[in-house]
């Protein structure tokens, strides 16, 4: 029998990996392209074999770049606007048809998938984790290190960080694991460096001359953000210099970057039972799906994962 586990996927974040890490093994370009789709199915029965959760969650971008994230920090994501649009994220265009394929077979297994109108995977990840923390352990599978701020030891919250070593031999991320790679003690604090660092590939910009490093040093010695600017304020002796004049030029950006970084705890995620499907939610569609497709091999990975058969 298995040991409670909650494990939430960071869908994008796989189907992405998958898409540039799967060969395209199309022997015409009538063929539909499925290396995402193959890919990602592989990731699941490759993640469910090692993990051995009792509840799965495929979290997915309802909406990519959050409207109310655009209005504190214009530049959020804008590097991935598609060309020529203000809303559409930039997708290969091989990539593009497979993501209902993914939706069709996560349907079709009876794989739970959860969005919330308004809001990233990362939120809906959030709002899981707080809805059910303490109750079970929760892994958290993401390429994606802004994540890392969820890690909990006390609620039993890791993330299965899979920038290096991808789903077979993800980073394990727990607070050991902050302290030794970013020399912070908790997912929280995370977050506040986040905040400080700034990240380029989210259009975060940061706060001038402060990388990784000095925000741990700088947290390391104020306690958190919220120690560090009321120190600014106060004229504390211990900031001086570039470094004071760079934090107080900031502060408009660390007025509202907090709110941009920090997944939201409470997006309208459905409540729903996230137990692992117990049979094939639509036989016909995986029919479809593997004859169409030809996903028979990565679907029936998939059902032997979930002790659903072949």
């Amino acid at each position: 029998m298995r040991a409670p586990r909650l494990l939430l996927l960071d869908s994008a974040s796989l189907y992405f990996r998958a898409f540039y890490g799967v060969p395209d093994q199309r022997t015409h370009p009538s063929q539909p392209p499925t290396n995402a789709v193959r890919g990602f199915l592989d990731m699941v029965a490759t993640l469910v074999t090692a993990h051995r959760p009792t509840e799965l969650v495929a979290c997915w971008d309802d909406d990519w770049r959050p409207g109310w994230r655009v209005d504190l920090i214009p530049t959020y994501k804008t590097h991935r606007l598609a060309e020529g649009s203000a809303t559409a994220e930039e997708s290969p265009p091989d990539l593009t048809p497979q993501v209902p394929l993914i939706r069709d077979a996560l349907t079709a297994l009876g794989i739970v998938r959860l969005g919330a109108p308004g809001f990233e995977a990362d939120d809906v990840i959030g709002t899981l984790v707080a809805r059910h923390r303490g109750r079970l352990p929760i892994d958290v599978v993401t390429g994606d290190r802004d994540l890392l701020q969820l890690v909990d030891d006390a609620a039993g919250v890791r993330v299965l960080y899979t920038g290096r070593g991808g789903v077979r031999d993800p980073d394990l991320a727990t607070q050991a694991y902050l302290r030794e790679r970013y020399a912070v003690p908790t997912g929280a604090a995370y977050a506040d460096l986040a905040v400080l660092r700034g990240d380029s590939s989210d259009g975060l910009p940061g706060v001038r001359g402060i990388g990784e490093k000095t925000a741990a040093l700088l947290l390391a010695e104020f306690g958190d953000l919220t120690g560090l600017r009321a120190a600014v304020d106060a004229g504390d002796p211990r900031l001086k210099g570039a470094r004071r004049a760079n934090l107080e030029a900031a502060a408009a950006y660390l007025d509202v970057a907090p709110t941009v970084v920090r997944v939201a705890p409470d997006a309208p995620v459905p409540e729903v039972s996230l137990a692992l499907p117990t049979g094939v939610a639509d036989a016909r569609l995986l029919s479809v799906l593997a004859a169409d497709y030809g996903l028979t091999s990565p679907l029936n990975r998939v059902l032997a994962a979930l002790d659903l058969g072949e």
